[in-house]
């Protein structure tokens, strides 16, 4: 090989990190997750009735701001992560990337997508949207998670807007449906994440986050899971009361709902909690996809 075609082929794939590097600023798993959320809502209220082209642009707007405020989350953390194992390696926290191009690429996402929502969706889903983005980056980021264990519930509220913003952007309008789509992921969050937390809750402490698990314990988390999981129960029971959703939801939303129950009412006598949060951890990521999935494919065909 030449110098010439060597030189081509190294600066390839150095393009190709720093393509990688601006994707992993926008935290891609976080919004694998958000966007079927948001599909799982739109799908709720169109009741199969899709207009595609809304359907797209809701998702992209979406995608965009929840993009934008992850980046800010990766920019407002970069020394932090350098003292956490499972982020020392993020973009910024390497230096691979620089802050000020960062901060631009936030900017520029975050203008986007509530272009989109406001253009092309409808002014609720944008004002959602920006709500969303507002409790992500001012009070979770700069604020609670640097100071309170109330971090990880609060917070909840902007990872609850997804399926709302999906939901209003078919009916335009915010009622049962919606409030009860935002009850079922402000309710999944916070075992989610504690469950993450408490694997690496050393990790966390070292870096200075004050989450529960870091200022009350291990056991006093696991216990403090528990009333969240239960209190899923009877929200998809409302879904399917409410006609949202046909007796196949129903059945295998309380099955798994009762599984992960099950999990984390155990965590208390559970003596490795590393194994028992890995678990508790993968049943949540799980019971969302499933419940989501099973919402979609059995919407009730009755109307509002």
């Amino acid at each position: 090989m030449s110098r010439s075609s060597a030189s081509l082929l190294a600066s390839d794939r150095r393009k190709e990190v720093r393509v990688k590097d601006w994707i992993q600023l926008t935290k891609p798993r976080i919004l694998q997750l958000n966007l079927v959320a948001a599909f799982g809502g739109y799908w709720l209220a169109s009741r199969w009735m899709i207009d595609w082209s809304l359907l797209l642009w809701t998702l992209l707007g979406t995608a965009l701001t929840m993009a934008s405020s992850c980046v800010v989350n990766n920019i407002w953390d970069w020394k932090l992560d350098q003292k956490m194992s499972r982020t020392k390696d993020r973009p910024l926290a390497t230096g691979r990337l620089k802050l000020r191009g960062a901060l631009l690429y936030a900017l520029a996402l975050g203008i986007a997508g509530e272009a989109v929502l406001f253009g092309q969706v409808n002014a609720l889903c944008g004002w959602l949207g920006l709500l969303g983005m507002l409790v992500y980056i001012v009070v979770y980021t700069m604020w609670l998670k640097r100071s309170s264990t109330w971090s990880t519930s609060i917070g909840g509220v902007s990872g609850a807007m997804p399926p709302v913003i999906g939901y209003c952007a078919s009916t335009n309008e915010i009622d049962a449906g919606a409030l009860l789509l935002f009850a079922l992921l402000f309710l999944w969050q916070p075992a989610h994440f504690w469950s993450l937390a408490i694997r690496r809750v050393e990790e966390y402490r070292a870096a200075g986050f004050p989450l529960l698990p870091v200022r009350k314990g291990v056991r006093r988390t696991k216990l403090q899971m528990i009333p969240y999981v239960v209190l899923l129960l009877p929200t998809v029971v409302l879904i399917f009361t409410y006609g949202y959703a046909g007796i196949i939801f129903l059945i295998v939303s309380l099955l798994t709902g009762f599984i992960w129950c099950w999990h984390t009412i155990r965590g208390g006598a559970a003596l490795d909690n590393d194994k028992w949060a890995r678990m508790n951890f993968l049943l949540s990521v799980n019971y969302l996809m499933v419940v989501f999935l099973i919402l979609i494919l059995d919407t009730s065909g009755r109307p509002f």
